[in-house]
């Protein structure tokens, strides 16, 4: 087997045609590639602009800027298969604070980056809006404190741009 496919060994959303979108929250939609570059550490930026999911009570729809950042280690998320499991929130009655908890646990349990973090920025609903952040260092490492640094300092503020 050829270097390339090693690497793809797994990955089955990437390129193929007719596309299912999930109906429902499924964390099996999530696959992961090798990384060429365990040697060097790196940051993996997405932003999902159009994520949603319902509020648990109402049923209503919750939309949200969604930025996901991470450190990676041996695996790597693949991104077709991040966006249809982004995708299956659209269904799903979670509140925000749950939606960016579950993402982290969930891309933590996939491929074990070294440090990660989710932050939502949920647009306004009766006037307020709600931007949870979590993140993730692997204990015992400088990701550790890097996590810790990143979360005691962490803006949350909109218009920031970031940090």
């Amino acid at each position: 087997m050829s270097r390339e496919k090693q690497e793809l060994q797994g990955v089955t959303r990437l390129g193929s045609n007719g596309t299912v979108y999930a109906d429902r929250y499924d964390p099996a939609l999530l696959e992961t590639f090798v990384n060429k570059h365990t040697d060097t550490d790196y940051w993996v930026t997405f932003t999902c602009p159009e994520f949603t999911s319902l509020c648990p009570v109402t049923g209503q729809p919750d939309f949200a800027t969604l930025t996901i950042q991470y450190i990676p280690d041996v695996r790597m998320v693949e991104s077709k298969s991040l966006k249809l499991y982004l995708f299956s929130f659209r269904n799903h009655g979670d509140f925000h604070e749950d939606c960016v908890n579950v993402i982290l646990k969930d891309l933590r349990a996939l491929m074990a980056p070294k440090y990660i973090e989710v932050w939502g920025r949920f647009s306004p609903r009766g006037g307020i809006s709600i931007d949870p952040y979590v993140n993730y260092g692997r204990p015992g490492t400088a990701y550790a404190a890097l996590a810790e640094e990143r979360f005691r300092s962490h803006q949350g503020m909109r218009g920031t741009g970031g940090r």
